[in-house]
């Protein structure tokens, strides 16, 4: 089978495909043919040697996909060959094929493409931990997501929208408000020309928000962070700013600086809550992520909400897609096809 395997790190550039033999499952596993794969920035920060939670090369990257099931091992009942499912591992998903426990695979959703599908559970997921979960968002609240117009970002303004809160959201250029207007966000906001501390404080006289969805780092989150009324709540679910170079010592006093910190002292005077969260902890906690899981897709289908596909590649074409991603010129999320 055909396989990304990462063998170095480095640039897009690195991205070679590879032939591996086929995998037989064991017992309390399963074999997936992987039909589309979504992308998640996490793998551009493991292709670079930059993500603690990557595990030792040379691996196959590729953190979630849809496919179908071809073989299921001995101990596997509840899953059947030639069922559709969605894929959720620590790596092995950028292959044609892939091995895996059977409780890392979950059921396809209704109404659903397979690009949909492949680019649903880690997205909407990481969104719907953030503002339910840490933030604790409700109806009356007024809430920020940064880099809204990516995956977790379209997907948290769909979740906060249903929840019925009055949402702001940040953005690099005019597609990218254009597609966060469609989506009925309250607020959408330029940050290459606008500063969006000034904004919301214009249209909340002062007030600021109540819950944040932080993914970037540095001065937005500190600028984030200031932002927060009393009993306010952030949840910090990534790092993108993240831009450490092993060669360039300069590079790390900036990721030093830029990593979020918060001073108690200070959160005190306002009540306020930060948090961080990692999916990946789910995998080992299979009881808790069938819980999260049921009810998000419960609220999902009964809101009508789908994850915004922004951009489809070919196999061939992942180092494309990375490219793409690291960017930061892509919308909604990045998938590829086999």
């Amino acid at each position: 089978m055909r396989a990304y395997v990462l063998k170095k790190s480095g640039d897009a550039s690195v991205l070679k495909i590879s032939n591996l033999k086929s995998s037989t499952p064991y017992p309390n596993e399963v074999l997936v043919k992987i039909e589309t794969i979504g992308l998640n920035y996490a793998e551009i920060q493991s292709r670079k040697g930059l993500y603690g939670w990557a595990v030792k090369r040379p691996y196959v990257l590729g953190m979630e996909a849809c496919g179908t099931i071809i073989k299921t091992g001995s101990r596997v009942n509840n899953l059947q060959v030639g069922q559709q499912v969605i894929v959720v591992s620590q790596y092995g998903c950028y292959a044609e094929e892939v091995v895996l426990p059977a409780t890392q695979v979950l059921p396809v959703q209704p109404g659903f493409t397979s690009a949909e599908n492949a680019a649903y559970a880690v997205q909407f997921m990481t969104a719907w931990v953030a503002l339910i979960e840490i933030c604790r968002i409700r109806a009356t609240d007024r809430v920020l997501i940064q880099a809204a117009a990516g995956g977790v970002g379209t997907a948290a303004v769909q979740i906060a929208k249903a929840m019925g809160c009055q949402v702001f959201g940040t953005a690099s250029n005019p597609a990218k408000l254009d597609l966060l207007k469609s989506l009925r966000i309250d607020h959408a906001i330029n940050y290459s020309d606008t500063d969006f501390v000034e904004y919301i404080h214009d249209r909340t006289n002062g007030e600021g928000v109540d819950a944040v969805l932080e993914v970037v780092g540095g001065d937005v989150f500190r600028k984030s962070l200031a932002l927060l009324n009393p009993f306010g709540r952030m949840a910090v679910v990534g790092f993108a700013s993240l831009n450490l170079k092993k060669i360039n010592p300069l590079s790390w006093w900036k990721t030093w600086r830029d990593i979020p910190r918060v001073k108690i002292d200070k959160m005190a005077l306002g009540s306020q809550v930060v948090g961080a969260s990692h999916l990946g902890y789910l995998l080992q906690d299979t009881e808790r992520m069938l819980k999260i899981w049921n009810e998000m897709t419960r609220f999902t289908q009964e809101h009508n909400l789908k994850p915004i596909i922004g951009h489809e590649y070919k196999f061939e074409e992942m180092a494309e897609a990375h490219t793409l991603m690291e960017s930061r010129g892509s919308h909604g999320k990045i998938v590829v096809h086999l």
